[in-house]
C-alpha cells in the first residue's frame, strides 16, 4: 500500500515539544479550555501521535496529531489538542479523522458490540479574526440517531501577559509574539516602538525568573520556553531582523553554560530516581547507560524527558541499541 505522510509546521513542532517535554504546562491549559479543576498532580499518559488512516484505493495516509493523552484524576479522560496558525476548511475533517482514529485505537469489543470513546478535543488558534468561531462542531448522522460534539477553541492573542501568568498559561508564551505581528513594520522602522516590544519580553523574562526562584518551574522548563520562543520568533519574523534581534537581546539567544549544567543535574537526579525504580540497585544498568550516552552526546534535555516518558525512553534505547 502507498503511504502518504502529512508533515507538520514549525509552530506545530513547538507546540508538540512544549507539551511533551514540559508536560506540567498541559494542566492549566486543560483547566482553562474545558473548565476542569485539575490540581496539577494528576498523571498524564501520552498516546502515539502517528495514526495511519485507510483511504480509498488501498492507500494509507500517516497523520500526525499535535498531541493526544489521558489525564488520570478522579476519572480518566482522553484529550486531543491541535495548534493552528490560521483556520482552514479542512481542519474539521482532520479533527474527525484524528478523533475517530484515536477512539478506534483503544476501541473495545465485547460480544457483538464495539465501544469507542472519542477524546475531548480543542484547537489553539495562534491568529484569529472577528469571524473565528469560539467553538467548532462535528455532527454525525447515523441510522441510530444524530450525535454532536464540540471542538473547543482557544485564541492565544486574546490573552494578555497578565492573564498568561495569572492563569499559569505558560504554554502560550512562545506564541505571544503573534500579538505583535501586525506591528512588525512599525517596530522595524521605529526604535522607540521596538522598545515597547522589548519591554513585553523583559516582563516575560523577569516573570519566568521569579517563578524559577520560587520553585514554581524548573530551569529546564524555563530554558525550553525561551528556546521555543526563539524558534517561533525566527519563523514569524524571518523578514524583520530588528524585531528578531530586539527580542533576543532581552530573552537571550542560547542557553547559558550555568543553565545547561543545572539542566544536567536535574536530568541526572530524575534519572537516578527512575533508575532505582527500574532496579539499577540490583544490577540493572540499562537506564544508567542511556543517561551516560545522552550526556556524552550533549542531550541533557532528552535525559529529563526520557526519565518522565517511558515510550520516549524506549525509542532512545532503540536509537542507541541498548538491549534489555
Amino acid at each position: 500500500m502507498e503511504s502518504v505522510r502529512i508533515t507538520s509546521t514549525p509552530y506545530d513542532d513547538v507546540f508538540r515539544t512544549l507539551l511533551n517535554d514540559c508536560s506540567s504546562l498541559i494542566i492549566p491549559v486543560i483547566n482553562e479550555v474545558f473548565g476542569e479543576h485539575y490540581s496539577g498532580q494528576e498523571r498524564i499518559i501520552f498516546s502515539p501521535n502517528e495514526h495511519f488512516l485507510n483511504q480509498q484505493g488501498g492507500n494509507e495516509a500517516e497523520r500526525i496529531t499535535d498531541t493526544s493523552f489521558k489525564i488520570e484524576g478522579k476519572e480518566t479522560k482522553k484529550y486531543h489538542l491541535e495548534c493552528q496558525s490560521t483556520a482552514d476548511n479542512s481542519m474539521l475533517v482532520r479533527f474527525f479523522e484524528y478523533d475517530t482514529q484515536i477512539a478506534l485505537d483503544e476501541g473495545e469489543i465485547k460480544g457483538n458490540v464495539l465501544t469507542v470513546t472519542l477524546p475531548h478535543s480543542a484547537v489553539l488558534f495562534l491568529r484569529h479574526t472577528t469571524s473565528t468561531p469560539n467553538t467548532l462542531k462535528i455532527r454525525m448522522v447515523s441510522p441510530g440517531g444524530t450525535v454532536e460534539f464540540d471542538i473547543r477553541v482557544m485564541k492565544s492573542q486574546q490573552y494578555t501577559l497578565e492573564e498568561i501568568f495569572w492563569k499559569n498559561l505558560l504554554l502560550l508564551i512562545p506564541f505571544h509574539i503573534f500579538s505583535h505581528e501586525a506591528r512588525f513594520e512599525e517596530y522595524e522602522k521605529d526604535i522607540a516602538k521596538l522598545r515597547t516590544l522589548q519591554e513585553d519580553y523583559r516582563q516575560i523574562n523577569n516573570k519566568l525568573e521569579e517563578l524559577l526562584h520560587h520553585g514554581a518551574i524548573s530551569e529546564y522548563t524555563r530554558c525550553t520556553i525561551i528556546d521555543m520562543s526563539n524558534k517561533v520568533l525566527e519563523h514569524i519574523a524571518v523578514k524583520y531582523n530588528s524585531v528578531k534581534e530586539g527580542v533576543k537581546t532581552v530573552m537571550g539567544g542560547k542557553i547559558l553554560e550555568y543553565e545547561a549544567k543545572t539542566i544536567k543535574r536535574e536530568g541526572l537526579r530524575e534519572g537516578l530516581k527512575e533508575g532505582l525504580k527500574e532496579g539499577i540497585e540490583q544490577g540493572e544498568d540499562r537506564l544508567s547507560q542511556l543517561i551516560a550516552r545522552l550526556m556524552e552526546d550533549k542531550r541533557p534535555q532528552d535525559v529529563v524527558r526520557a526519565t518522565q516518558d517511558k515510550l520516549y525512553r524506549n525509542k532512545l534505547y532503540e536509537e542507541y541499541l541498548i538491549d534489555q
